[in-house]
């Protein structure tokens, strides 16, 4: 006959509070990011499980939860439109720890729980690589380690399951920094799924509108940083080129697109400096590499208007050796199609601002004076440096220079490049970011995207193209300061921009050191950074098979260490334990071994019926033990006569 199947254990009610807190703690972060009808869904679900633990009551019929369950599922397709990919799938995930609680009955079902919430945990670096989530992860993970020691051990002190479970961790980090060194890498972010890299980031457009860049400026995300080999440049001469514009329609500025052979030609006039770009994700081609590239990596290439490409978009944080000359030549001759471009402009837009350019034309001979004269006139007519413009209508540049005269970068690098295509002037509109906060405390220059701008460069026969910056010439401090310094008080600006007390921006500087060194070696633990670690051990060109028999050595290595000390670790037993184990040792040879759960006392009742010739001998020798351990101030005259006792006994088993 076969056997019948062993019951579920029941789950115990004091275990129930540390599964709803692991559920809370391993789904709490996805709130965030989830619809917010399921968070609702989610924290009801599991307040109403904490009701019904508290007032001893009833789950909920399986007819009910599967309703709702059933409902959550078809409002998670609505959503997603489907049930498979990321966001769907952690839906699912959140939804069914939210769920599974409402049927808890058994310790299975309590496992599931704390499965559950261990796949839960790896999502969230999905959405969320950086330090204040790994730290809450963390603590999540004891919880979860905590919870099922709490399962499996009954009721104990919270204070005692929390350390045991910190302890099981401990003993597991030696094997995390083993694996996290030599297992070997792959090229790619170190969490993340292939099909989530188009999930962007705000960055530069390709076009540029008024109000496109403004919205960058309001951001104090980190674009990019860079370290140079040696002090870094006034942040004046730091501009980050992106994309060029040179396709107006009275509206919007566009690139155009030209051959893939066509690289610009830049002359160095300067020496060349040496830094390393560590870029965030944004999508995007572009490197943003500092004006002007003389040297560039591997797998990039440098473009006809002097952009740097590499050869995917950027989806994960990358890092490039570049050199750049600040003082340089770039294209003394052009092409008839690069310039012809860069002359174009619609009929039918802004009439005030071509006779305007019309009469430079007329008044002066040279490119660069005609360029002079746009400058100074931002300069005398009091144009005014905000983030937040009027509102412009079909005749953009009309209004702007005639009429509001408010405005910020792209207004005026617009203007200006405007002005001079209508003098006869080449011209474009380069943007990309420019200047950037130097960190004292890692040496890193932060670009973020509040850095964000716009600017014109001019082309001149024997001379190239000319960075004009009208910018500079309406808020000076933009370019030398920064955007804090040059906006009203009244303008939109992240508050950790406006920071001007010196120890909240030290502390912000300490953070953005920390947050950089977490990025650099645990986010950006590639391939590349494995060789360089390696490199310093002299291990720098094993291939993975040596790698991973490396790996396994040093994993059993590390498996031995835990052993020992957990051994090591060990109750160590006082000399009055020690003897009467030993007593007992005797006893157990004799045919009457002592069971885990009796007492000196009981035992030796027992072993007296036993063994009645030894009777004496055996509760003299218990007394003995009760006295050296728990009675006597001096216990050295009982473990003296505990000792004569074992030693009354015979060595070997007899039946006399």
């Amino acid at each position: 006959m076969a056997k019948n199947p062993r019951p579920a254990e029941p789950l115990e009610r004091g275990a129930v509070p540390w599964l709803l807190a692991c559920a809370i703690a391993t789904a709490a972060p996805h709130a965030e990011h989830l619809p917010y009808w399921l968070s609702a869904l989610a924290t009801l679900l599991l307040v109403w499980r904490s009701w019904l633990w508290h007032k001893h009551g009833a789950l909920p019929p399986r007819w009910l939860l599967t309703l709702i369950t059933v409902a959550a599922c078809a409002g998670i397709v609505g959503e997603y439109k489907t049930l498979f990919g990321r966001d769907a799938g952690v839906a699912l995930l959140f939804l069914f720890m939210a769920l599974k609680p409402m049927e808890m009955r058994t310790q299975r079902d309590a496992i599931v729980v704390v499965m559950l919430g261990l796949f839960l945990l790896l999502t969230h670096y999905f959405y969320s690589q950086e330090i204040p989530i790994g730290l809450w992860l963390l603590a999540a993970t004891v919880l979860e380690i905590a919870t099922l020691i709490r399962i499996a051990g009954g009721e104990q002190p919270p204070r005692f399951v929390l350390r045991y479970a910190g302890l099981l961790l401990a003993q597991a980090l030696p094997f995390m920094l083993i694996l996290f060194l030599l297992f070997p890498r792959i090229s790619g972010p170190l969490w993340g799924l292939p099909q989530d890299a188009h999930s962007s980031r705000t960055g530069l457009s390709d076009t540029m509108a008024p109000g496109s860049i403004s919205n960058l400026i309001q951001n104090s995300d980190v674009a990019f940083r860079a370290r140079f080999s040696e002090s870094p440049p006034p942040v004046a001469r730091l501009y980050w080129r992106g994309p060029v514009l040179d396709v107006y329609d009275g509206q919007t500025w566009q690139p155009t697109r030209y051959g893939n052979n066509e690289s610009a030609r830049i002359e160095a006039r300067s020496s060349p400096l040496e830094y390393e770009l560590t870029i965030e994700p944004h999508q995007q081609r572009w490197l943003l590499a500092l004006d002007a590239p003389v040297s560039l990596p591997n797998n990039t290439r440098l473009g006809a208007h002097m952009e740097t490409f590499v050869r995917e978009p950027i989806r994960q944080r990358s890092r490039f050796m570049l050199r750049a000359a600040l003082d340089y030549r770039v294209n003394e001759t052009e092409t008839r199609q690069i310039l012809a471009a860069a002359l174009r402009l619609p009929a039918e837009y802004n009439p005030k601002a071509r006779v305007l350019a019309e009469q430079w034309a007329t008044r002066y001979r040279s490119p660069e004076q005609i360029a002079a004269a746009a400058l100074q006139f931002f300069r005398e007519k009091e144009f005014i440096y905000t983030l937040q413009p009027p509102l412009l209508g079909k005749h953009a540049v009309d209004e702007f220079l005639f009429g509001s005269r408010r405005g910020f970068c792209e207004h005026y690098a617009s203007a200006f490049v405007f002005l001079m295509r209508a003098a006869g002037v080449p011209s474009r509109v380069v943007t990309g970011y420019q200047g950037g906060e130097i960190n004292p405390i890692d040496g890193y220059v932060a670009v973020r995207q509040s850095d964000a701008h716009a600017w014109a460069e001019i082309w001149v026969a024997d001379k190239g193209w000319l960075r004009v910056d009208p910018t500079f010439a309406i808020a000076p401090s933009r370019i030398e300061q920064g955007i804090a310094s040059a906006v009203p008080a009244g303008d939109p600006l992240p508050i950790l921009m406006r920071v001007d007390v010196d120890w909240l921006r030290t502390l912000r500087f300490r953070w953005d050191a920390i947050n950089n060194a977490w990025n650099q070696w645990v986010l950006g633990y590639n391939p590349e950074r494995q060789r360089q670690v390696l490199s310093r051990f002299g291990l720098g060109d094993l291939d993975w098979r040596e790698l991973t028999a490396l790996l396994a050595a040093l994993c059993g290595f590390a498996l031995l260490a835990v052993t020992a000390w957990t051994l090591w670790q060990r109750p160590r037993l006082d000399p009055a334990q020690r003897a009467w184990l030993r007593f007992c040792k005797r006893l157990a040879k004799h045919g009457v071994p002592r069971q885990a759960w009796e007492g000196p006392l009981d035992y030796a009742a027992r072993a007296a019926a036993a063994k009645p010739d030894w009777a004496e001998i055996i509760r003299r020798a218990a007394q003995d033990y009760v006295t050296a351990r728990y009675g006597a101030d001096d216990p050295r005259e009982a473990l003296q006569r505990l000792e004569a006792a074992r030693r009354q006994l015979p060595r070997t088993w007899s039946l006399t």
